[in-house]
């Protein structure tokens, strides 16, 4: 068989992911309930400083889909939790490069002052240093309760490199350094598409850790994220209803049982609500405009639903039981 082969036969099957309620072999496709609203996130826009060689959301310099989302849509959002008395804890903020967003000290600060857990994606360079004097008063204020994960998709500057682009590496560690010095609640999210066991990976990044003097614990998987690959161009099984009892995972641990996410199109007046971060563009994963119209059940018709979340075991989320 030729190396050209393998790669074709790898490739995702035209016929999956096609119909909302039936797998490509005519099972019933598998979908998860809402339990309760635990994690709302809010992608703050496209928009990137870096280029990634494999971003799932193909941020960028250039790319802005998704626009800015501004405080005064956020805080409605916020108002909606409080009049339907709903569970929400955690407030996370996704892109794109979330500090590009001239909003974003804004946006912070309304989750906090309201009492939410705040959890900031970034990969920690230019545009988060130039709010670093707003954002460490954030930290002095709310403590704890405002974490920020920095993407670190090696912990070497190599591999880390070849994902996120030369010369990727020395601002991302000085902002490590910064956010350690000041105090912060302070994540990291890594990538398992290297081929390492995940201890070992694990192994690496506490050797990383321990060298910057960061309070790092390598060994939590809340502390360090170790994020499944995601592909929706190769091949992953469709999950049906029958999967939850052959896999042994339960719907409820499935992300879009407890989170859902705000996102702005381009050259729409207002956001709407999708499921989870994943899923930022189709026009099938739209559930409405307001939390309420997005309490429904999501189906699993996506392969990174597959791949992440159900096989891969992934949660964007910080919130553990």
């Amino acid at each position: 068989m030729t190396e050209a082969s393998t790669v074709t036969l790898n490739l995702l099957d035209p016929r999956k992911f096609r119909d909302p309620d039936r797998t490509a072999d005519g099972q019933k496709r598998a979908s998860v309930a809402l339990g309760a609203l635990e994690t709302l996130w809010f992608n703050t826009g496209t928009l990137c400083n870096l280029t990634c060689s494999h971003c799932y959301i193909d941020s960028s310099p250039t790319n802005d889909s998704l626009v800015y989302l501004s405080a005064t849509e956020v805080n409605g959002y916020l108002d909606e939790i409080a009049a339907l008395g709903l569970p929400t804890r955690e407030i996370g903020f996704t892109g794109g490069e979330p500090f590009m967003n001239p909003d974003i000290l804004a946006m912070l600060e309304a989750v906090l002052e309201r009492g939410f857990q705040a959890l900031v994606l970034t990969n920690a360079m230019r545009p988060m240093m130039k709010c670093a004097e707003g954002l460490a008063a954030l930290e002095r204020r709310f403590g704890s309760r405002l974490a920020i994960r920095v993407s670190v998709d090696h912990y070497t500057r190599t591999l880390h490199e070849v994902e996120r682009g030369k010369r990727s590496w020395d601002p991302m560690i000085d902002g490590l350094a910064w956010l350690s010095a000041e105090g912060f609640n302070l994540r990291v999210a890594g990538r398992n598409c290297w081929g390492e066991p995940e201890a070992e990976t694990r192994k690496g990044y506490a050797r990383l850790f321990a060298e910057l003097g960061l309070a790092v614990d390598a060994g939590d998987p809340e502390a360090l994220v170790i994020f499944p690959e995601m592909d929706a161009e190769l091949d992953v099984p469709e999950i049906t209803e029958s999967c939850w009892g052959l896999l042994g995972v339960s719907p409820e641990a499935v992300m879009c049982a407890s989170s859902r996410m705000v996102v702005k199109r381009k050259g729409e007046d207002r956001p709407v609500v999708v499921p989870c971060t994943l899923l930022p563009y189709g026009d099938q994963f739209v559930m409405g405009e307001t939390l309420e119209e997005a309490g429904g059940p999501v189906k699993l018709n996506h392969p990174h639903c597959a791949r992440f979340c159900v096989l891969g075991g992934g949660s964007c989320s910080k919130i553990t039981d």
